[in-house]
């Protein structure tokens, strides 16, 4: 057993400043402080039913590890964009779980790793990407992770309680900091000698590709040793004892755990010092991985994927998912998941958990007040009645956005809904417009168009000021009359 060959469990040192980590100030580091302390339930355990785990070195020896004192866990991201997506939340969401509970946590970006390429999971060479594009995706994912953490926290503050006593830092590091100062020479006499050649080409990434035509680069073979290293190094600088990754990293995690064993020689009686954890890959409806190369990210990004598109790709979940997003996505406990998934099995055409659980990420992504806008878009343009909706709220909720114009009040009451709709953009042209009223696919506030001629009155109005009109299911413009 791989675990048999480590030493003793050793307490993590404590964190140091990186040369370009990145670490919170007080007031937020307060907030990080409280925990899961009284939970009756041990994280191994509520990771396991959540559906995190995929696999684990050593559960026993983890399980006591994390039980006894806190634990530095990290978990790499390589810069492929510039922004996260939903495909990342599965690790971000595992790291969150481990620090609520009172561990380190080191998010990574790999500014190195991502200058070679991951082989895992490909059936072909990647492209080589340019040094200084790395460079800007690193910046900037740096910056994102830092971002989804200190909304993380927000929102774990309405949900748990914490107790403030386990303070600790959390940190994003890029480990082109370690890896680039390092000489071919060096590598291969601290690395190389301790990796064996029969063990890498028996990973599961390299065989596929060994089998495939094109067959794989010294490049992308050499990967799996960039990557053992840095799990090396964060054990040897920071203590780090957890590797999280999806599953297709299983391979390149149990490296990193030998090269820590075999560089320090651990004696393999003793109890594990260095332990690997993966997550099942998140996939869409049709079992394909999310990310960038698939074509299907819904990115975390407002400016690349709008938090209304957000929400809605969340409450279009598949009945068969919705529950395990709702263990794995959110911070809801299981009781108040069993509750919304049997009202949901009650209504299901309601899509009651499907709701929830946008919900819950929205706010978790973009705060409350992205959630609110969310569901506001949403009120307007999939419910028949708008009478409980007012006009500040609904000017609140889609201020930013191109949809919203403001008019004059004349223009309002004295010109036709056809000439608005092509006016703001609604219909291409007045003949367009006047068939989508004739097919009753032109409304105002949810309401069908009944004429080509109509104008509208000050009682069409939603507090005699603002209408929506829409064209179909999902295309609207909201205008409202402001006197210049």
């Amino acid at each position: 057993m791989l675990g048999r060959r480590f030493k003793p469990w050793r307490s993590p040192a404590r964190l140091l400043h990186a040369r370009h980590g990145k670490t919170w100030p007080g007031p937020v580091r307060l907030l990080l402080a409280r925990s899961y302390a009284s939970s009756p339930v041990g994280l191994l355990d509520d990771l396991t039913h959540r559906g995190y785990i995929q696999d684990v070195t050593t559960p026993q020896f983890l399980h006591a590890a994390l039980e006894s004192s806190p634990q530095t866990v990290y978990a790499g991201i390589d810069p492929t964009a510039r922004a996260l997506h939903v495909g990342h939340l599965l690790p971000l969401m595992c790291l969150l779980h481990f620090h609520i509970r009172g561990h380190n946590i080191i998010p990574l970006i790999g500014g190195a790793t991502g200058l070679i390429g991951d082989p895992s999971g490909r059936s072909t060479e990647r492209e080589l990407a340019e040094t200084e594009t790395t460079r800007q995706n690193t910046v900037a994912l740096v910056e994102s992770v830092d971002h989804f953490f200190r909304r993380a926290f927000i929102y774990a503050d309405e949900r748990i309680v914490l107790d403030k006593s386990r303070s600790q830092d959390v940190r994003v590091c890029n480990n082109i900091d370690w890896q680039q100062g390092m000489s071919m020479m060096d590598f291969l006499r601290k690395v190389g000698v301790h990796s064996r050649v029969n063990t890498m080409l028996n990973k599961e990434s390299v065989r596929t590709r060994l089998e495939s035509k094109q067959g794989i680069s010294f490049t992308e073979f050499s990967y799996q040793l960039l990557q053992a290293y840095d799990f090396y190094h964060l054990h040897e600088q920071f203590g780090c004892s957890v590797q999280i990754g999806g599953s297709d990293q299983w391979g390149n995690i149990l490296g990193g755990i030998s090269l820590i064993n075999r560089i320090n020689a651990r004696n393999p009686d003793a109890p594990p010092a260095a332990f690997g954890l993966t997550t099942p890959l998140l996939t869409s409806a049709t079992g394909v991985k999310f990310g960038k190369s698939a074509g299907n990210a819904v990115w975390l990004d407002p400016t690349l994927t709008s938090v209304f598109n957000f929400y809605q790709y969340f409450v279009k979940t598949p009945d068969a998912e919705v529950e395990s997003y709702l263990k794995l996505l959110t911070l809801l406990s299981w009781s108040e998941i069993s509750e919304t998934m049997e009202a949901h099995l009650l209504q299901p055409n309601q899509r009651i958990a499907q709701r929830r659980l946008a919900s819950e990420l929205t706010e978790l992504i973009h705060l409350k007040s992205g959630r609110a806008a969310a569901e506001m878009k949403t009120k307007v343009l999939f419910e028949t009645e708008l009478a409980d909706l007012s006009a500040k709220d609904i000017v609140a909720a889609f201020e930013g956005d191109p949809c919203l114009h403001v008019v004059d009040p004349e223009e309002l009451a004295t010109v036709s809904v056809v000439k608005l709709a092509v006016k703001y953009g609604l219909a291409p042209s007045s003949s367009a417009a006047r068939l989508l009223i004739l097919a009753r696919g032109l409304y105002y506030n949810n309401r069908p168009v009944p004429e080509v001629q109509f104008t509208l009155r000050q009682m069409h109005l939603i507090d005699d000021e603002l209408v929506i009109l829409k064209a179909g299911k999902d295309k609207l413009i909201v205008l409202v009359a402001k006197s210049s």
